[in-house]
């Protein structure tokens, strides 16, 4: 059994919710250690996001049961009918986390029967002691940075490899093989490392931290090119040294620092010198030229895919991979 981060945080802030709520004096006091469990999050920003919501949504369902509470009394009806106005009305505000705390806390104010407010102010303060605790447990979090760039290492070992094994195809006539386990891998890697640049972007308040989160998105728009290129290379049939010249060029050059201008410039030449070239004779060899232009198109994306991310964030003296 492992216990992670998020677990102690939410074991020890509930405990020091709980303990703080009696110090001070507060009736109920484990609800405070209950709000902190319910409020502790994966990031810094959800956490805080989380908080401003729930005292937001306590304030108004406070103020909804104060009325109901005065006008028909402290009875099951009276709460009902709070739950018919206030939910509906967090929902519209879009403030629906904090629906089931706040009407924990109404129902404190509905058990002790009263309007006083001794009970307001105890209510509010254990909205704040619980999510207060949460925000300051999250204000501290892993760091992220290692393992998105050992994503992207692993991402850009997997592109390598596949560009090379289309390249040997093209210039050996060999079939492509064992790309579905690469491409599997690869698939895998990319959502793994989108949801970890996610949430490194939300654990910071005032840093912008979206290099990541471009980087990913720039490298699936990749891997749905080389999906295309996989099932042309599967199609084609015979040889091409120039182009298989390119593509393992490509592979070799998918390193740091590379905006990939001249690998662009390459393929655009070779896609007009293809298409001056004469006309096939028979169909086979028509649908096969097809499959190979086709094939030169996608990795001339592929590459001004890269380009024109390194264009937006490589000027900007970001450490950037091709």
């Amino acid at each position: 059994m492992r216990i992670g981060m998020r677990t102690l945080k939410t074991a020890f802030g509930a405990t020091v919710a709980i303990i703080l709520a009696q110090w001070i004096g507060l009736e109920y006091a484990v609800s405070a250690g209950v709000i902190t469990i319910l409020s502790v999050q994966n990031t810094k920003k959800g956490s805080m996001q989380l908080a401003i919501q729930r005292v937001y949504s306590t304030v108004i369902a406070l103020s909804i049961s104060a009325i109901l509470f005065l006008i028909i009394g402290f009875n099951a009806i009276s709460f009902g009918l709070y739950l018919l106005l206030f939910i509906p009305l967090a929902v519209r505000l879009k403030v629906t986390d904090g629906i089931v705390v706040s009407s924990v806390l109404v129902t404190h104010i509905l058990v002790e029967q009263s309007l006083s407010l001794f009970w307001f102010v105890n209510e509010m303060a254990l909205m704040a002691i619980g999510a207060g605790i949460a925000i300051v447990l999250n204000l501290y979090m892993p760091k992220l940075d290692e393992k998105l760039k050992a994503d992207q290492q692993k991402i850009e070992a997997l592109m390598r490899q596949i560009l090379f094994a289309m390249s040997q195809c093209l210039k050996n006539e060999v079939p492509y093989v064992d790309g579905d386990v690469r491409f599997a891998e690869l698939k895998t890697t990319l959502f793994a490392m989108q949801a970890g640049a996610t949430q490194n972007v939300d654990n910071y308040f005032l840093k912008e931290t979206h290099y990541y989160v471009q980087y990913v998105d720039m490298r699936l728009v990749q891997y749905r090119v080389l999906t295309q290129m996989r099932r042309h290379i599967s199609e084609f049939k015979g040889q091409s040294e120039e182009l298989a010249r390119l593509t393992e060029k490509t592979a070799l050059e998918l390193s740091e620092d590379n905006p990939a201008d001249s690998l662009v410039e390459e393929v655009t030449k070779l896609v007009h010198a293809f298409r001056k070239s004469e006309l096939p004779s028979s169909r086979a060899e028509f649908e096969n030229r097809a499959i190979l232009f086709q094939f030169m198109n996608d990795l001339r994306y592929f590459l001004e895919t890269k380009r024109d991310f390194y264009v937006e964030f490589g000027i900007e003296n970001e450490k950037v991979n091709v």
